[in-house]
């Protein structure tokens, strides 16, 4: 199980940091990250700018415990090893790296992308997520992805002989794609012994290439609200029999493998992104703060001196608990209330929680609130009722 976050304070000494290289060999059509077709990447450029700016917030954050690192993208498994490995002996002559921080990179798994493995583990990265989506060669071509299946488990299998701890990515809800044809790619994926899993639904997202289809009429076999939760609901239970625990709606781990960075923004712990578009929430002085760079690799590449920033805004009491909240009910512990009522958050409804434990939707524990499956099959809905309700009020999502 995973630690109990409500002995945890708001914020501490510790600190996770994102890295985000933004360009990739091709766009998908379902991604809707901040990425730019890779032409001709200066990567030492771009390195001395990161260190510079990782620098610069040594000053203003003070010492902090590194808790993880973490380079997402775009694709960083385009970059170089010797550029991660430079980039995380900065991290350690800046802040405290201590030997059992998590470092992870994403990556594809094409062959050309995979020979950086061993290259990535000697510079200190010690987990590798890889973006397999698909063990369909056909949906793997629908989704654009640039490898096949059988570069998938390649890259996979030499993966796990270079690091101990491998998450692999599957999109599941794909075009034309049945429950049952979902029970089969999901059992073998099973069997490929990964610590961890991120298993998501495809959204449509406005501005990608499956958005201006789906607009046009042009995506057809996408599921129905009922086969989604026929999914969603699959997708927990095959992995509950194999000993993964879903510890947050599209995450499972096995043996306690959980992806700790991503636990920093589901606990709203601080976190500090580097790069184009990246996001920051940071505790500064006791106040809270979101900060925003710049989306366009050549307008944050110009601003350096100012670290990228686009934005800074602290965030009132009020906004830092539905933040949280949001982001907690996302995870089996729940939120920690005492924790929600702390930031600032006005107490929900009782009423209203009392309504959402009849349906079987949330469960109540001491200073604990947590969704049920049936709850996380309407998490949207159920968050913004429980933001807008007061001790009095009781607005109700739809079932």
């Amino acid at each position: 199980m995973l630690p109990d976050s409500c002995s945890s304070p708001p914020s501490g000494p510790s600190l996770g940091l994102y890295i985000h290289w933004p360009w990739c060999q091709s766009i998908c059509p379902y991604c809707d990250f901040n990425r730019y077709p890779a032409t001709s990447v200066d990567q030492d450029m771009w390195v001395r700018a990161y260190c510079s700016i990782l620098e610069s917030y040594r000053s203003e954050i003070g010492p902090r415990s590194i808790q993880s690192v973490y380079f997402g993208g775009g694709t960083p498994s385009l970059m170089a090893p010797a550029s991660v490995a430079t980039l995380l002996e900065a991290i350690e002559r800046i802040w405290t790296l201590p030997a059992d921080t998590e470092i992870t990179i994403e990556a594809n798994p094409t062959s050309s992308e995979s020979e950086n493995f061993s290259g990535y583990a000697a510079a200190g990265v010690n987990r590798i997520s890889l973006g397999i989506q698909s063990l369909r060669d056909t949906d793997l071509i629908a989704l654009g992805r640039r490898h096949t299946v059988h570069e998938a488990l390649a890259a996979l299998d030499l993966a796990q002989r270079h690091v101990d701890n491998v998450s692999i990515d599957l999109i599941f809800g794909r075009p034309h794609q049945t429950t049952a044809a979902w029970h089969a790619e999901l059992s073998e994926a099973l069997l490929h012994g990964s610590r961890h899993l991120s298993l998501y639904q495809l959204t449509i997202e406005p501005g990608t290439g499956f958005g201006t289809l789906h607009r046009n009429g042009q995506l057809p076999g996408l599921p129905d609200e009922d086969r989604s939760a026929d999914m969603q609901l699959l997708t927990w239970e095959l992995c509950r029999q194999a000993g993964y625990q879903a510890y947050e709606v599209s995450s499972f781990a096995r043996n306690g493998h959980y992806g700790r960075h991503n636990l920093l923004y589901w606990r709203y712990d601080d976190f500090l992104g580097i790069g184009p578009g990246s996001h920051s929430r940071l505790t500064l002085d006791d106040r809270r703060y979101a900060i925003e760079t710049r989306r366009h690799p050549h307008g944050f590449l110009r601003a350096t001196a100012t670290r990228g920033e686009a934005c800074r805004t602290e965030l009132s009491p009020s906004t830092q608990a539905g933040e949280y909240l949001m982001n907690a009910l996302r995870l089996d512990e729940g939120a920690c209330l005492d924790r929600f009522h702390a930031l600032g958050g006005d107490p929900p409804s009782p009423a209203l929680i009392d309504e959402f434990v009849h349906a079987g939707w949330l469960t109540t524990h001491p200073s604990r609130l947590q969704t049920t499956l049936q709850g996380r099959l309407r998490l949207n809905p159920i968050l913004l009722a429980l933001l807008q309700s007061g001790p009095d009020e009781t607005p109700r999502p739809q079932s």
